[in-house]
């Protein structure tokens, strides 16, 4: 059983790694996308997350670790997809936050993560 969890838990890792080249993260330039294209690329690859309910959480990242069992690294591809898109600032602010809280309690450092704090 737990190598069943491991597993999935990867599988949405690398889901998540797959949507972030898809929409642009992984180039030299800014990506510009919106909501409705993470919605649309989640939906065409089969990720169960669905973003409208996760920004009505309180805490968005404890659901994402807690709930949907992501990774560090999953988490921190999650947030830099919604870090680039056209949420609203105050919303991208409070998540890459509540992230790096997260991951530096852990002891994780997110290089990816810190850069987007200080642009």
């Amino acid at each position: 059983m737990e190598d069943y969890i491991i597993r999935e838990i990867d599988r949405i890792g690398e889901m998540l790694m797959l949507v972030a080249k898809r929409l642009g993260l992984f180039l030299d330039d800014v990506p510009d996308y919106s909501l409705v294209d993470v919605k649309e690329e989640f939906r065409k690859n089969g990720c169960s997350i669905d973003i409208d309910a996760l920004l009505q959480y309180e805490n968005p990242v404890r659901y994402l670790v807690e709930q949907e069992k992501l990774s560090d690294q999953g988490l921190e591809t999650m947030i830099d997809i919604l870090f680039h898109s056209d949420l609203d600032d105050a919303k991208k602010e409070a998540l890459l936050n509540d992230a790096l809280a997260y991951l530096n309690g852990k002891g994780y450092f997110s290089f990816k993560l810190q850069s987007l704090k200080s642009s």
